[in-house]
């Protein structure tokens, strides 16, 4: 009889504890789905901007992704406006002034500032206007009426990726030395590459201007007279991978520029533009630390 009594005990309490069930997960559901109610909504302290927009419709327009995904974004607390976690989906921000993250990353809230990739063939300067009629980038950037900023030069043999923007803080700094943003190039050099080139170009070699050295370097090819090399440097003086490359033995017959910092060339045709993604403008601004 008392191990029938147990039983019908451990029974109940089974019973009770099953009707609660279903009370506790309607809770946690409707906290954690957006627009759900939360009995005690954690609150925070940013001050709503008079006449702002409310912050999902600002991600959404930069590109993170609907409406609805970026509220789940902001309740899920992975939204940061001027470093301050926002959880509300009303929340009204000035995407003019206000600095907005997503997990940590900036994103190009502003509407009114363009950011490009353009892969710049061989025979082209980098300028926008050229007083002897020589082809420039701004040829390929009919039909845009924003006044943009080339974020450092190639020469006029070089090819390859090229950034230009309207973001005058953003573009000064991936220009600027002291940020070493780096950059990555394939050339074809003459050959063969001795083993040696490597360490001597890591290590350093002597130009006429001073000393200068690559950050990487790597064979991606090789024939009996021809190599084709990988190189990355974080400076960007005058003709500074040709000088190099030839310091070391190996006059380079054409370069193509594949990388700057995060964004890569991929397969951008030549004399073609695209936009870049919210992610490479917002890894750009984690370069130069904005």
């Amino acid at each position: 009889m008392r191990g029938q009594s147990r039983s019908g005990g451990s029974a109940a309490r089974d019973r009770d504890a099953a009707r609660r069930a279903p009370a506790r997960r309607a809770v946690t559901g409707a906290a954690a789905r957006p627009g759900g109610t939360d009995p005690e909504p954690e609150r925070d302290s940013l001050t709503d901007v008079p006449g702002g927009v409310r912050l999902q419709k600002v991600l959404a327009a930069a590109g993170v992704g609907s409406r609805r995904h970026c509220e789940e974004l902001i309740g899920a607390g992975r939204v940061e406006v001027d470093g301050e976690t926002v959880r509300r989906f009303g929340a009204r921000v000035d995407p003019q002034r206000q600095i907005i993250r997503v997990d940590g990353k900036r994103i190009p809230a502003r509407q009114d500032v363009v950011y490009l990739a353009l892969n710049k063939p061989a025979g082209v300067l980098t300028t926008m206007s050229d007083s002897r009629g020589r082809p420039t980038i701004a040829d390929f950037l009919t039909g845009q009426p924003e006044r943009l900023y080339h974020v450092g030069r190639l020469d006029f043999d070089t090819e390859g990726l090229m950034l230009l923007m309207n973001d005058g803080e953003l573009a000064h700094r991936l220009a600027h030395p002291r940020y070493g943003v780096l950059k990555t190039y394939l050339a074809d050099v003459a050959g063969p590459v001795a083993r040696d080139v490597g360490r001597r170009l890591l290590t350093g070699i002597e130009l006429e201007d001073g000393p200068a050295s690559a950050d990487r370097f790597r064979v991606v090819d090789r024939t009996a007279s021809r190599a084709l090399v990988e190189i990355t440097l974080h400076e960007g003086r005058k003709h500074i991978v040709r000088r190099l490359l030839a310091a070391a033995g190996h006059p380079v017959s054409r370069l193509v520029r594949i990388r700057v910092g995060p964004v890569a060339l991929g397969s951008l045709r030549p004399g073609t533009t695209r936009s870049l993604t919210p992610d490479e403008i917002g890894d750009l601004y984690a370069a130069v630390g904005l």
